[in-house]
C-alpha cells in the first residue's frame, strides 16, 4: 500500500505492506461503490457519535439519523453541539446533544453514568491531530489521552449497554515510519513530537480494537469491535497542526487531494451497519487508501500484535481506573 506521510516539515511517500491480506482475499467483492444511501432502516437503533460537532462526525450523524436512527452527538462544547444538530435537516430519524470532554476522565464518568437504556452503536471518532505539547486534565499526552484513553474509558463504561457494535476511528498514521507504543514513556516526557503522538494514539486505536474484540468473544458476547479510517478527508482536524509549513500543506492537500467530510465518513458508516467480521478494519479502496469507497483494508504488524494489544489494555486500565465490565454485565444486556 502506498501511503503518504508528514515527517517533520515535509512531505514523504512511503511503501507500506499489507500484512493480513489473507484474512481479506476470501471476502465478497460488488462492481457497485457502496454508499450512504446503501445504509438499511436504522429506526429503532440508537448511536453515539463522540465529536460530532463538525466533519466526518457531523457527516456519521446526518447520514444515521436521515436512516432512521436516534443519534447522540457527545461534544465537549454543547452551543456548537446544538448548533451542529440543528444543521441535521429533514431527517428520518432524531438527534439529541450531550456533554463529553474525552480530555477529562471526570466527564466521561458522568456520560456514562447518565446512560439509560440500550445502545446499538458507539462510534469512537473525536480526536486531535499534531498538536502541540499538551495534557490532558488526568496528566496524559493529549493525543494519547483524548484519541486512545478517552475512548478506552468511554467503551468500557458504556459497554454494559452496547448490543451491537463499536466502531472506533482509526487512521493510516498508524502506519507512520517508526510508529509505535512507547510503554516506557506513553507521555512522551522530553522527546515529544507530534507526529509521534499522534500516530502512537492511532496505533493504540488499532490495538485496542483488536483486544476489545478478543474480550468479547471470550465472554460469549455478541457484539463487535471494529475500526475504520477516513483516509484523507477535508476537515478541521488538520487546522490545529503544531507546524506552520503543515498547517498549510494540509491546507494544500485537502484542495487537491481530499475527499469531502461526507466521503470520508463512509468507512466509518459501513463499518457501522454492514454485516462484517469482529475486529474488521475499513477504509478507502482508492490508491494508497487516500479516497474511494469503503472496503475491507490492511493495517500494520505493529497494529495486529495481539500481545502489545493485551499489554496496552492492561496500562490503559492502570492510567484510567475502568477495567472490562463483568461478564455477567454483558450477557445480561446483549442476550449473548
Amino acid at each position: 500500500m502506498t501511503a503518504a506521510y508528514i515527517v517533520g516539515d515535509s512531505i514523504i511517500v512511503g511503501i507500506d505492506s499489507i500484512v493480513d491480506a489473507a484474512y481479506f482475499e476470501g471476502m465478497p467483492k460488488t462492481e457497485r461503490k457502496w454508499n450512504a444511501t446503501d445504509i438499511t432502516d436504522q429506526t429503532g437503533r440508537t448511536a453515539v457519535v463522540t465529536g460530532a460537532n463538525s466533519g466526518i462526525g457531523l457527516a456519521t450523524v446526518d447520514a444515521l439519523a436521515r436512516a432512521g436512527a436516534h443519534v447522540v452527538l457527545a461534544v465537549r462544547d454543547l452551543r456548537r453541539g446544538e448548533a451542529a444538530a440543528a444543521s441535521v435537516r429533514g431527517a428520518k430519524g432524531s438527534v439529541e446533544v450531550r456533554r463529553l470532554d474525552l480530555a477529562d476522565l471526570a466527564s466521561i464518568r458522568e456520560f456514562a453514568t447518565g446512560w439509560r437504556g440500550d445502545l446499538d452503536v458507539l462510534i469512537n471518532n473525536a480526536g486531535v491531530m499534531n498538536v502541540p505539547e499538551a495534557t490532558t486534565k488526568d496528566g496524559f499526552e493529549m493525543q494519547l489521552g483524548t484519541n486512545h484513553l478517552g475512548h478506552f474509558a468511554l467503551t468500557n463504561l458504556l459497554l454494559p449497554h452496547v448490543r451491537d457494535r463499536v466502531v472506533t476511528v482509526a487512521s493510516g498514521a498508524h502506519r507512520f515510519p517508526g510508529a509505535r507504543i512507547h510503554f516506557d514513556n506513553l507521555n512522551l516526557s522530553g522527546e515529544y513530537a507530534p507526529m509521534a503522538a499522534y500516530s502512537q494514539s492511532k496505533l493504540a486505536n488499532l490495538l485496542f480494537t483488536l483486544e476489545l474484540q478478543r474480550r468479547l468473544t471470550e465472554a460469549g458476547s455478541r457484539v463487535r469491535a471494529l475500526a475504520a479510517h477516513p483516509g484523507w478527508a477535508a476537515t478541521n482536524l488538520q487546522g490545529h497542526d503544531a507546524s506552520v509549513v503543515r498547517r498549510v500543506a494540509m491546507r494544500v492537500g485537502n484542495r487537491v487531494l481530499a475527499q469531502d467530510d461526507r466521503a470520508g465518513a463512509l468507512p466509518t458508516l459501513y463499518a457501522a451497519v454492514q454485516d462484517l467480521p469482529g475486529a474488521s478494519y475499513v477504509g478507502p479502496d482508492g490508491l494508497g487508501e487516500m479516497r474511494g469507497a469503503p472496503a475491507l483494508v490492511g493495517r500494520s504488524r505493529a497494529a495486529s500484535d495481539p500481545e502489545s494489544a493485551r499489554r496496552l489494555w492492561t496500562v490503559s486500565e492502570e492510567l484510567t481506573g475502568v477495567t472490562f465490565p463483568q461478564l455477567a454485565d454483558l450477557i445480561r444486556t446483549t442476550g449473548a
